[in-house]
């Protein structure tokens, strides 16, 4: 059994979303996939995003991200934590799951999150240009700190001293310094928006081997205080330089 690592589909794209139904139907029928978020904002290519993949793969693992929690279009009367009930009901009805996978030896577990400030406060020309703003929608009186904290407080961060591999997963970034130095200056006012260090602290009780994340686009494999961090986005079809645009294998048991 292999475990490949995946996000940020955006099947939104054609190009996207042929990608995924030309993946093998035989090949990875004994594997597990993780998927990081970022697959659509619309429930409908969701579910046939999640079922596609769900049929070429022993089990697939979702944790939703950003994209996946707009409400622009699928729910206009409705907020992103209910986005949020909808998307579980839909990952229920693929096939696919937003659960922890146990298996002897190997626990695969997801840690849901929201950016919070944690990375920096965003500027006013972020607020104004990032999507999400006006995207999302949350409760009244809830900002971003506060969904952050709501998420976070799903996780289950007790360690499994059954497995002797762990792998964790989450769609936002949990430490800044994962992302490549090469990353102009110019662009890190996006810093504010990429996770929270909330994330890190969770994982760190989990005690990985291995941490996926998404959001960020930029493909990278990096060991910091022994945990590999992985992120394969396939990401947006003009992002080839940054996106390898494959599975890739992180974990064979």
């Amino acid at each position: 059994m292999r475990v490949f690592a995946l996000s940020d589909v955006h099947v939104d794209h054609d190009v996207n979303a042929k990608w995924v139904a030309d993946l093998s139907a035989a090949e990875y029928r004994d594997d597990v996939l993780i998927l990081a978020g970022d697959v659509t904002d619309r429930l409908s290519l969701l579910g046939w995003c999640l079922s596609a993949l769900a049929a070429r793969f022993r089990k697939v693992l979702f944790v939703p991200g950003n994209h996946d929690l707009w409400v622009i279009r699928d729910r206009q009367d409705g907020d992103s934590l209910q986005k949020l009930d909808a998307v579980r009901e839909v990952v229920e009805s693929s096939g696919a799951s937003m659960g922890s996978f146990r298996t002897p030896g190997l626990s695969i577990i997801p840690l849901l999150a929201w950016y919070d400030g944690s990375f920096g406060e965003p500027s006013e020309e972020l607020r104004s240009m990032w999507m999400d703003y006006r995207a999302c929608r949350w409760p009244p009186g809830m900002d971003e700190k506060h969904v952050s904290s709501l998420l976070a407080a799903e996780n289950d961060t007790a360690a499994d001293g059954h497995a002797s591999t762990v792998i964790t997963y989450s769609h936002f970034v949990p430490r800044i310094d994962v992302l490549p130095t090469f990353i102009p200056v110019a662009y890190r006012f996006l810093d504010p928006i990429l996770g929270t260090t909330r994330l890190e602290h969770q994982l760190r009780e989990l005690t990985p081997k291995i941490h996926v994340y998404g959001h960020s686009h930029f493909n990278r494999r990096v060991q910091i205080d022994g945990v590999t961090y992985v992120n394969n986005a396939l990401g947006y079809p003009n992002e080839s330089r940054i996106a390898a645009r494959r599975l890739v294998s992180i974990h064979e048991f």
